[in-house]
């Protein structure tokens, strides 16, 4: 048994964030994580491992459609999925020991096991309870899925299965047309495997600005996905080793169906606080089985603070890595901020697809008045010399002050580009901020400069 000053339930991207800074800041820390590695779902069975497999089959994907192109002659290569997940988890292993060794570089205490909260102050680790004036709940999420169907993560699967299959799919059908959904089915479709998309609502993308959600589905129908909108899912039926998806279309009842050797439950994601006691120990929890906390990120029980899947908000690593920066600010008696206004959304498929701030949607259901600038990659020197010249940068800013309201991007390199709009906002800036700035020759960010010249006079290249 041991006291501490701060303990950290998690060891995902908020968790370990958190205890970091909280270390940092001069506060004993410990974080409880029961996984093998540090690092939680982004680490070890999502946001990275995904990307190697993004990597890996985009590079495919270019000696198929353009080494010729440039000269580059001689037989594709063939496909060792054996190797290619063993790449995958080579990149995964690398960055949790840098996690661990972070940890130690700080002073950070892994308590090794599942944590619980018998009482306020308290945390209980396997058969020991711990000391602590405050406690960070960071437990993340896990795949929402829908009822009555019945996941086996061999046929029918979640995020976590799509990542290690044992065998490429001939036919892939994705339930839900999110992110996660749309990025392994473009591993997969690079792969050769036929995907169909089935989705709920009549676009894909939900949330995303309507202009960029079309072209978004253009590109990809081009690349050989197929999409089924407005369908409300009826069943899912594993029979042997493929299973059939059934649904009926939400406009005129009419039903469908498609058998497939693998079904990616990919609708969403809910907060996972199993097993925490949080009932027992009064912390309130909200409707959708959200942690609520106020402006500090504090429970209804004082000195036990939540953040990140677990609370309120978009289900983002780096959100709740700000929070988990914030609440040990908070913690330590400083002040703890996040912008909530200025966080940023990525798609990481080719092209990416990356956002900031407001849609046009919200700006005209708020009835503010704005302008749009757009600049379409076709128009810069450099997307088309790598044959990324789909999709384009579109800039909102308010048509009195020209301050920026959001940005869209779908296009190369998208997932970077944003953040100069990201910086622009946090400081307040205006499109003629953006304008005025020297961007280098030839690059993708001329886009962005494009885009807000086109809020004023206009873009030079398009």
């Amino acid at each position: 048994m041991a006291d501490f000053d701060v303990i950290v339930i998690g060891g995902g991207p908020g968790g370990y964030v958190a205890a970091i800074h909280a270390a940092q800041l001069g506060l004993k820390t410990a974080c409880v994580e029961g996984r093998e590695t540090l690092g939680g779902t982004c680490l070890n069975i999502g946001c990275i491992p995904s990307k190697a497999l993004l990597n890996a089959t985009h590079h495919l994907h270019e000696v198929h459609e353009n080494f010729e192109k440039m000269g580059l002659m001689g037989g594709a290569p063939t496909v060792d999925w054996t190797k290619m997940q063993a790449y995958k988890q080579d990149v995964v292993n690398g960055n949790t020991k840098g996690i661990e060794f972070l940890f130690k570089k700080n002073k950070v205490t892994w308590l090794k096991g599942w944590g619980s909260i018998p009482a306020a102050g308290q945390v209980k680790v396997g058969d020991e309870v711990h000391n602590a004036k405050n406690i960070i709940i960071a437990t993340g999420s896990e795949p929402s899925v829908l009822p009555g169907i019945t996941v086996d993560e061999e046929v029918v699967i979640t995020s976590t299965g799509a990542l290690a299959l044992g065998k490429i799919p001939e036919t892939l059908v994705v339930i839900g047309a999110g992110v996660i959904g749309l990025e392994m089915g473009s591993v997969y479709a690079r792969l050769g495997t036929k995907v169909t998309v089935v989705e709920y609502l009549d676009a894909i993308t939900p949330g995303m600005d309507g202009e960029v959600a079309k072209s978004f589905q253009k590109i990809l129908t081009k690349q050989g996905f197929t999409f089924v909108l407005g369908a409300a899912v009826q069943s899912v039926e594993r029979t042997g080793d493929t299973a059939k998806v059934s649904w009926k279309l939400r406009k005129d009842d009419s039903a469908g169906e498609i058998t497939a050797d693998a079904v990616l439950v990919a609708t969403g994601r809910k907060p996972y606080t199993a097993g925490l006691g949080l009932e027992a120990l009064g912390v309130e929890i909200l409707p959708r089985g959200q942690i609520k906390v106020d402006s500090h990120w504090q429970t209804s029980v004082p000195g036990v603070y939540a953040i990140g899947d677990a609370v309120p908000g978009p289900m983002l690593a780096h959100k709740a890595e700000d929070e988990g920066m914030a609440v040990a600010e908070v913690i330590a008696g400083k002040h703890g901020h996040v912008n909530y206004d200025v966080i940023p959304g990525v798609v990481y498929t080719t092209p990416e697809v990356a956002s900031v701030g407001k849609t046009e949607e919200q700006l005209k259901d708020e009835g503010r008045a704005y302008k749009v600038g757009k600049f379409p990659f076709m128009g810069n020197a450099r997307a088309k010399a790598v044959f990324q010249a789909d999709g384009f940068v579109k800039l909102l800013a308010d048509k009195e002050t020209d301050r920026i309201l959001g940005c869209h991007i779908i296009g190369p390199g998208a997932g970077d580009l944003i953040h100069e709009v990201c910086v622009a906002m946090e400081f307040g800036a205006s499109a003629q901020d953006l304008a005025l700035t020297c961007h280098a020759h030839p690059t993708y960010s001329e886009a962005v400069r494009e885009a807000a010249l086109a809020c004023g006079l206009g873009a030079i290249h398009a």
